[in-house]
């Protein structure tokens, strides 16, 4: 498995990225030198899908593969892939505030932590409906990990289409996000710009 090991901080400066939108509250001393030269049309499309993919954690395949399935569906399709990336197991368990990051929540759920209407799914890439009920095993919720996190994203604001009960360490999706409750700083429609090349 293909595994990105760019020092995040350095990749969130090369892309132009607050470290905030991956949960690191850490911030980066160093500027980035870019040279004063006009960036093509090109070359800012491929700053947003690569931006798109670094927070979501996505490699180039799957991502494409969302584009494709979001090009299906009715309605924008710049839209659609956003909404389809959001509901992506490991971003919503990472949204209900049960990991620092989302490279942590990914983990979790490899780790069969996470229990989807009360079954154990370990794919990062499941994507959650509208009811569905995600909850920790309760094997591991005593755990000192987990009382961690929750002291690190217990002020964490959990969005509008997300009921979390952090106590009991369970969440319900009440509903699909829209394009308006996603607050990631990525222009869409330059990627659907890119690929539809």
């Amino acid at each position: 498995m293909a595994v990105d090991r760019v020092p995040v901080l350095k990749r969130c400066r090369s892309l132009g990225l607050d470290p905030v939108y991956l949960g690191i509250d850490k911030k980066s001393n160093r500027e980035l030198k870019r040279a004063n030269r006009k960036v093509s049309e090109y070359g800012l499309q491929l700053r947003e899908k690569q931006k798109a993919k670094f927070i979501y954690g996505v490699l180039e395949k799957p991502f494409r593969n969302y584009y494709k399935k979001a090009e299906k569906l009715e309605g924008q399709t710049g839209e659609n892939m956003m909404i389809l990336l959001e509901r992506r197991l490991d971003n919503v368990v990472f949204r209900m505030g049960f990991g620092r990051t989302r490279r942590e929540t990914r983990q979790i759920v490899d780790h069969r932590h996470i229990l989807v209407n009360g079954k154990c799914v370990n794919i990062p890439s499941y994507l959650v409906k509208a009811g569905d009920v995600i909850e920790v095993k309760e094997k591991v919720k005593s755990s000192q990990r987990y009382k961690d996190i929750l002291e690190v994203t217990g002020g964490r604001m959990v969005p509008a289409w997300l009921d979390v009960d952090q106590e009991n360490l369970r969440g319900t999706v009440k509903e699909l996000p829209t394009r308006e409750e996603i607050d990631v700083p990525v222009n869409e429609m330059l990627i659907v710009e890119l690929y539809s090349k």
